[in-house]
């Protein structure tokens, strides 16, 4: 049996949150959500096309065959019942992949949001780093004493506030 590598208390509270949002994700999906999307993955398939093309095919086949035969044809054409079935199936097909895709945006999102909040704990990180460097660099007697204007603008912590409004006044001016 292996043994589970360690990793830093930091990297392991990720790895729950993530984990924690996938379990709660799929623990919020009902059955009929979950029926849904199993469906969705089924028509999905190459196979559901050959399937559905056979059918369509096959019903257009038979009703020909049973015109040409004089027998009276359970659909003629212009397929009337076929045409209905198709509008409906697809009518189907696209609600179920909406809804698919509904919950899967939903799931992202909160993915998402989690990205955002590692990314900001990062950079909130880096910036530490580069502080303690600077002070290092500032208190070792053998390395010069210089000016570094690119590591002094990194110091200081990103806010988030002030970086959604500032790419918000961007944006705006680029619209205009």
């Amino acid at each position: 049996m292996a043994s589970t590598p360690h990793v830093p208390p930091h990297v392991s509270r990720a790895v729950e949150s993530i984990a924690a949002l996938h379990t709660r994700a799929m623990h919020d999906v009902g059955t009929h959500q979950k029926s849904i999307e199993y469906l969705t993955g089924q028509v999905g398939r190459p196979r559901a096309l050959y399937v559905m093309a056979m059918l369509v095919v096959g019903w257009v086949v038979l009703n020909c065959v049973l015109l040409v035969s004089g027998t009276p044809p359970l659909d003629p054409p212009p397929f009337p019942g076929l045409q209905c079935c198709v509008t409906v199936a697809a009518l189907l097909i696209g609600t179920m992949v909406l809804t698919s895709q509904n919950r899967q945006t939903r799931h992202s999102e909160q993915r998402s949001q989690l990205d955002l909040e590692v990314n900001l704990e990062s950079e909130a990180k880096v910036t530490k780093l580069i502080q303690l460097l600077e002070e290092l660099r500032r208190d070792m007697p053998s390395v010069p004493n210089r000016v570094d204007l690119v590591a002094s603008e990194m110091q200081e912590v990103a806010d988030p506030h002030r970086v959604l409004s500032a790419l918000e006044k961007r944006l705006e001016e680029e619209e205009e």
